[in-house]
């Protein structure tokens, strides 16, 4: 399998993989050309649609089916259409989305479509309760669904620690104290278009059994949420953000706790990195990004995909046991 990127016509990043229908169908975010400094609130990242690109397998052609959803189609939303989702219940698709809205406070949007390339029609509001980036949509075999999401820094996730939007909170960037800041999940109701209960922290514990410290910047999370289910186990992986790792913990709870279980990739070209794991004809695969593209530029990425095996212990590694 080559180290090649999906597609080269358009820089792409944060992909959502899923097996729908007998293909596979890649939701990423859509990175655009910007004149704005890197910096620490992600200002860089100024997308402003999402385009839906599918194959029939890993390695053969790639469709870019084309804007699936433009923010100037989003009543509520002010700018930066960051990493979504997406999930299939009821015969219908919906895409999970962040986005600032007028008051550049991330919400995160559901829109429906009938079919896995959209395009898709956002709801009025945001989802009512739900803050924060980086959606990630889970539907267990019950046909329950979840919704799992958070990220730190510019993810706002350090204004959500009492319950309500602390702006003055934003300046702590992340815990300094204690446990870690945690991922947030909740319920998905039955038409998927709002939360079911109330947001839950979702707990990541090391094998010590104790949450992870907020100084363990090699573990703690902080950002690209992803949820997948291997042999009964829940598996939840996600990004450390400013060590540039992808982990995994796993559970047997879509609700957690999750146990720390490892790193799935180490660091790659640019500065973020974001992924998703998705089963396709009987293979398992990781979609990330890396900004090799762009020779290195942070906001300029594109999609990878490679294959991944799982030990006899049901740890996730690149090379067959």
């Amino acid at each position: 399998m080559t180290d090649q990127p999906l597609v080269t016509h358009i820089f792409t990043a944060d992909p959502s993989a899923h097996s729908f229908n007998g293909k596979l169908y890649v939701y990423p975010s859509h990175d655009i050309k910007t004149d704005i400094q890197d910096n620490d609130n992600g200002d860089q990242y100024a997308m402003t649609d999402y385009h839906v690109l599918s194959m029939d397998d890993v390695g053969s052609p790639v469709t870019d089916h084309g804007v699936a959803l433009a923010l100037e189609d989003i009543p509520w939303a002010g700018k930066q259409l960051w990493a979504p989702d997406t999930a299939t219940k009821n015969g219908k698709y919906y895409l999970y989305y962040p986005a600032r809205d007028k008051e550049g406070v991330f919400r995160i949007g559901v829109a429906v479509s009938d079919v896995p390339e959209g395009p898709f029609k956002p709801e009025p509001k945001p989802i009512e309760g739900s803050y924060s980036i980086d959606p990630a949509s889970f539907v267990d075999d019950d046909g329950e669904a979840y919704l799992y999401f958070g990220g730190i820094w510019g993810g706002q996730l350090q204004c959500w620690t009492k319950g309500e939007f602390d702006k003055e909170a934003y300046t702590n960037m992340e815990a300094t104290s204690g446990h870690a800041y945690n991922p947030r999940v909740a319920r998905l109701s039955k038409d998927m278009l709002q939360f079911d209960g109330g947001v839950k922290e979702l707990v990541i514990l090391g094998e010590d059994g104790n949450p992870i410290p907020c100084h363990d910047h090699d573990r703690r999370f902080f950002e690209a949420a992803w949820m997948h289910k291997y042999e009964g186990k829940y598996y939840f992986s996600y990004s450390t953000g400013d060590t540039h790792y992808l982990c995994y913990a796993i559970g047997d709870n879509p609700f957690g706790p999750f146990t720390y279980a490892g790193r799935i990739l180490e660091p790659v070209l640019g500065w973020t990195t974001h992924h998703s794991i998705v089963e396709h004809k009987g293979k398992w695969y990781l979609f990330h990004h890396d900004a090799s593209l762009s020779e290195g530029k942070n906001h300029l990425r594109c999609v990878k995909v490679k294959e991944i095996f799982y030990n006899k212990d049901g740890k996730i590694q690149l090379t067959p046991s």
